[in-house]
């Protein structure tokens, strides 16, 4: 087993699950109420957890499985930038490239300090595409052995941002490398030691269409990383920290003991299924994707192998998202009390072919490979272990998340001067040498469709599902943001 359990305690585990699980709630409450755009504001595409040491995930809010299943390889590559391991532990199995760092804070050198921030969105190091941006806070508490703080773990965000520069609006163009989707940034400190880089800072605002809204969207994602080393460190203070990783250690194995008993539901043996892309955005052959899911005893191995070589379009799924849609279907066969992290994954072995459309190398583009491919992903997944559950699993969805996005400049006329007593309202100026003004603006959205039917009724219907946990943007903060008018905003009829 990966995780061991040392820990006889149920109702101090239950404390602790409750403890931990708040943490990333508490953070994406924050996040959402100081953030700028509507899309993280109102749609709440963003997420945050917990991370120990290592870079496993200990806590997850219910936020955006296609983020939380790949934001351990985030943490896992900022650790792998910024933290060295004095011992010669294995790599994780999470993901070969990227060496895991042991449990002992005392076996850990870093140049990571307090108040240092790591932001990263590079698919091919942890990211999912480019327009979700990730921040990495480290937690530092007191060591019992130095007069340095210790390393005790890190509080993560990502949020979707709605421009990162690219080829179009959205950055999410029908791109054939990812150099045109938008800004790459790899794992760097945007926060030394309290002081925002302003370096980092100027270049990100530099390339993105709306570095106002860039702005305020990471000071959100600043302040809800904050609170959860806040949160953590007072944790520590009052239960010390020897208790706290003992239970945040005994919850990554108590959720792997329960995956290995799900497993073990299931009758041996090999469920393959295979589907299929309609194309790859750039030419219009089908884009096949295969998975044989075998299962022995308490493991199961899940292989992609046979499916569509890397394409040309953006369809392309790095390896991280592959392994959230992995996390998200078995971890959805699990009760709601089973902890969200990644022990989840520990009974999993996931085999993805490099260079395939289910782990694409550099510098494939990819921007679709997280809004849509890991949806029929999904349904790949479901529809082999239908052939093993037939009584448990769904129909496939929509197989997609209908991604809308709108760019461009706004007129926004100059203020009227100061009415005079008895005058009336005048109409807005209009023409050129008026003082107009052009404000630039960037709308994303993904139009929910709903799922399939299972053998306990039918799906829901508009509804977001699987990979994508958002809501639509109401109308009224539509039409106020942008300088568009809605309408009419319906269901349409007789589509399922």
């Amino acid at each position: 087993m990966k995780f061991v359990s040392k820990i006889s305690d149920p109702i101090r585990l239950e404390i602790f699950k409750h403890l931990f699980a708040a943490i990333p709630e508490e953070m994406g409450a924050l996040l959402r109420r100081a953030s700028y755009s509507p899309n993280i504001k109102e749609r709440l595409d963003f997420s945050c957890a917990l991370f120990d040491a290592r870079g496993d995930m200990i806590a997850q809010a219910a936020h955006i499985p296609v983020h939380l299943g790949a934001m351990p390889l985030s943490v896992k590559a900022a650790i792998d930038r910024f933290v060295v391991a004095h011992t010669n532990t294995p790599p994780s199995p999470l993901v070969v490239a990227h060496a895991s760092v042991p449990h002992s804070r005392t076996e850990l050198q870093t140049n990571l300090y307090p108040g240092d921030v790591i932001i990263l969105n590079d698919p091919f190091r942890g990211g999912s595409h480019l327009p979700d941006i990730t921040l990495v806070s480290p937690i530092f508490i007191p060591s019992p052995v130095s007069s340095l703080p210790s390393l005790f773990g890190f509080s993560a965000s990502r949020a979707h941002h709605a421009d990162v520069g690219g080829m179009k609006p959205g950055s999410m163009p029908i791109a054939r490398e990812i150099i045109q989707e938008g800004l790459i940034i790899p794992p760097v400190k945007l926060v030394e030691r309290g002081e925002i880089n302003a370096g980092v800072w100027d270049l990100i605002l530099a390339n993105v269409r709306t570095p106002g809204e860039r702005a305020g969207d990471l000071h959100a994602q600043l302040a809800a990383n904050a609170r959860g080393v806040a949160r953590m460190q007072e944790m520590v203070s009052r239960y010390g920290a020897e208790e706290v990783t003992q239970y945040a250690g005994e919850l990554l194995a108590y959720t792997e003991r329960l995956t290995r008993n799900l497993l073990r539901t299931i009758p041996d043996g090999t469920y393959a299924f295979e589907d299929f892309l309609d194309d790859d955005g750039v030419g219009t052959e089908p884009v096949p994707i295969r998975v044989a899911i075998t299962v022995q005893d308490d493991r199961a191995t899940v292989d992609f192998s046979g499916s569509a070589p890397q394409q040309r379009g953006s369809v392309n799924a790095v390896r991280a998202i592959t392994l959230s849609t992995v996390y998200y279907v078995f971890r959805g066969l699990l009760g709601m009390e089973v902890p969200n992290n990644t022990g989840a994954l520990a009974p999993l072995e996931v085999i993805t072919p490099e260079g395939s459309v289910v782990n694409a190398r550099w510098p494939a583009p990819v921007a679709g490979g997280n809004v849509e491919t890991s949806q029929r992903i999904t349904d790949v997944l479901l529809g082999a272990l239908a052939q093993a559950l037939p009584n448990r699993i769904p129909a496939a969805s929509q197989g997609t998340m209908n991604n809308t996005l709108i760019g461009g400049f706004a007129l926004i006329p100059p203020p009227l001067p100061p009415r005079g007593e008895g005058e009336s309202d005048s109409p807005l100026p209009t023409g050129e040498g008026l003082g107009v003004r052009e404000r630039p603006y960037t709308y994303y959205e993904t139009i929910a469709g709903g799922m399939g039917g299972h053998p306990h009724g039918v799906g829901v219907s508009a509804r977001h599902s699987h990979m994508t946990n958002t809501l639509n943007t109401p109308v009224e903060a539509l039409e106020y943001a942008y300088p568009f008018l809605v309408e009419r905003y319906e269901i349409r009829r007789g589509t399922g």
